[in-house]
């Protein structure tokens, strides 16, 4: 009886404790086409400040110097945290969430870990809370393991254009990757890190042998397949909710050293779609496949001749792209230098490349290509970051949108989007490409449309504004995104967010579906305080209850 007693209490306290973590998500919506921004300073109470000062830590805490840790890449937000941590080991981090646990009810302090600070809205903030600055915690160093399955050991902090750099000395480099390399390990694990090669591998996080967690009691925990596997599994695309990533193992392969870069445009979206798919199903084919809308362009082409060759110099030069929707099919095979004398010339894979060129329906005068070292590929997006901070155009209120479309739903969403939502993408790309649901793991925390093959499309326009009137076009951009989601709304698309932002309970229960109780479950046992990644809106701190019904 005594066993049985004890067992009802504790079903009907984790049943309190998730009803409060169910109920306490936001309820309200806020206006999508609205800045975000509160920068009057809020005063620290004497003695929380005091008690965060007498942290013991190898690194240190700044009260004063939070402006940039107020805002992130998608410059909509401005919400200054109380203070930041640097932290010099894990043991600091660990610390700080600990006492953050400690002090309970009596404070409203949260935890978010800030890498590159590359979140779009908000969700890399923590206001009136405390904000890790995850790039100092730059150790253990990069360890590379060689051997029949090589590995690569680095901290949550650690930037993924690092690692290629110290991985490519040893021959090596991770398999999978995002389009921009200079976020950090943590965050993209967060999420999910996609890029083209995730039809081939899979997305970043399906790619990790191993984690070291700080979860949101202060445990320090390593997980993996096979050891821990409920929270490894969690934390994997679980936007921050069940712990902070300080150590991750990657898998590594073999690095080629160069890669044939090729481009090819459609006017017939049919066409377009039905040939990425095809490539993204062969066994041998290409290494990369991505894809890319052009609206209304003028001079397409005569753009690409900076990076590219044409193939039919005459045949481009006659093209016109205005006033057209066309799609772009962005295609990589890599290759070694080596390679050229000592593979037979049908097996080598340039030779393939011509086979799989002749399989595909483009149109023919608009087949470009070039031949660059691997590690330039890679980075391909960091030279564009370069010249546009260089003209004061990077840090611009980003209103990007990342969906995930089911392959059934794909043309009736690409015919209205593209043809009658968008009238140009002159603010900035937009990528389009499948991926196989068979290469994702979905065990994780991601969530992705229940269908073989799905397309990711990425809206990523840049609010500049004008020079003229100094003002921008957020508003405008912000209201495209909405009528996007409105369409995919209305005619029953099944589209999940990538990189999601919701500002209802209902919304965020609809993007989890059945999974979503197994979620609020696994932060209770996580996070039970709800202060991890508050800017998700997900769940908001628990100060209802003290930190002993808690636990």
């Amino acid at each position: 009886m005594g066993l049985t007693s004890s067992l009802r209490r504790n079903n009907k306290s984790f049943l309190r404790i998730f009803m409060i973590l169910v109920l306490s998500c936001i309820p309200g919506r806020t206006n999508l086409c609205s800045n975000h921004s509160v920068t009057t300073p809020i005063d620290l109470p004497p003695d929380i400040r005091s008690s965060l000062d007498s942290l013991d830590l190898e690194g240190y805490i700044s009260f004063n110097d939070v402006h940039n840790a107020s805002k992130d890449f998608g410059n909509r937000y401005q919400l200054p945290p109380l203070a930041i941590l640097h932290p010099r080991s894990v043991s600091d981090i660990s610390t700080m969430v600990r006492r953050i646990v400690h002090l309970g009810s009596t404070s409203n302090l949260t935890v978010a870990a800030r890498g590159h600070g590359h979140s779009l809205q908000g969700q890399a903030l923590a206001h009136q809370g405390v904000v890790i600055n995850m790039e100092s915690l730059r150790s253990p160093d990069i360890k590379i393991h060689k051997g029949k399955q090589p590995y690569v050991d680095v901290s949550g902090g650690e930037s993924w254009i690092n690692i290629l750099r110290e991985t490519l000395k040893y021959g090596l480099s991770p398999k999978s990757w995002t389009d921009y390399l200079h976020l950090t390990v943590g965050g993209t694990l967060s999420n999910a890190g996609i890029s083209g090669q995730a039809f081939k591998y899979g997305p970043q996080i399906n790619n990790v042998c191993q984690l070291e967690i700080v979860t949101g009691k202060g445990e320090v925990m390593t997980c993996s397949e096979k050891q821990n596997s409920e929270l490894f599994y969690s934390v994997l695309g679980g936007l921050g909710q069940f712990g902070i990533i300080t150590r991750a193992r990657i898998a590594l392969g073999p690095a080629p050293h160069m890669v044939k870069w090729i481009r090819v445009l459609y006017s017939d979206f049919s066409a377009f779609s039905r040939d990425q798919e095809h490539l993204i199903t062969k066994k041998n084919g290409f290494d990369y496949v991505e894809g890319f809308v052009t609206v209304n362009r003028t001079d397409l082409l005569d753009n690409w001749r900076s990076s590219f060759s044409p193939n039919d110099s005459i045949g481009a030069s006659q093209f016109k792209s205005e006033g057209k929707t066309l799609y772009c099919l962005e295609i990589v095979k890599y290759f070694n230098t080596e390679e050229v004398n000592s593979v037979p010339q049908e097996r080598f894979p340039l030779q393939e490349t011509e086979k799989l060129l002749s399989e595909l329906s483009y149109i023919p005068s608009t087949l470009f290509s070039s031949e660059v070292p691997y590690i330039e590929f890679l980075d391909r997006v960091h030279i564009a970051e370069i010249k546009l901070r260089a003209k004061g155009l990077w840090e611009v209120p980003h209103p990007w949108l990342n969906l995930l479309i089911p392959k059934s739903s794909i043309f009736e969403f690409a015919t209205e989007v593209f043809n009658n939502i968008l009238t140009s993408n002159n603010n900035g790309p937009i990528l389009i490409y499948p991926v196989n649901q068979s290469k994702w793991n979905k065990h994780t925390s991601l969530i992705t449309p229940d269908e073989d093959i799905f397309y990711l499309v990425a809206f990523l326009p840049s609010a500049v504004p004008n020079p003229n009137s100094g003002t921008s076009n957020l508003e405008y951009l912000l209201r495209q995104n909405q009528r996007v989601l409105n369409f995919c709304s209305a005619t029953n698309i099944n589209v999940k967010q990538y990189l999601p932002h919701y500002e209802t309970q209902r919304e965020w229960r609809s993007h989890f579906g059945n999974r979503w109780e197994t979620f609020a479950k696994r932060k209770h046992t996580y996070d039970p305080l709800a202060i991890l990644a508050p800017g998700h809106r997900i769940f908001q701190k628990a100060t209802q209850l003290s930190p002993i019904q808690l636990f």
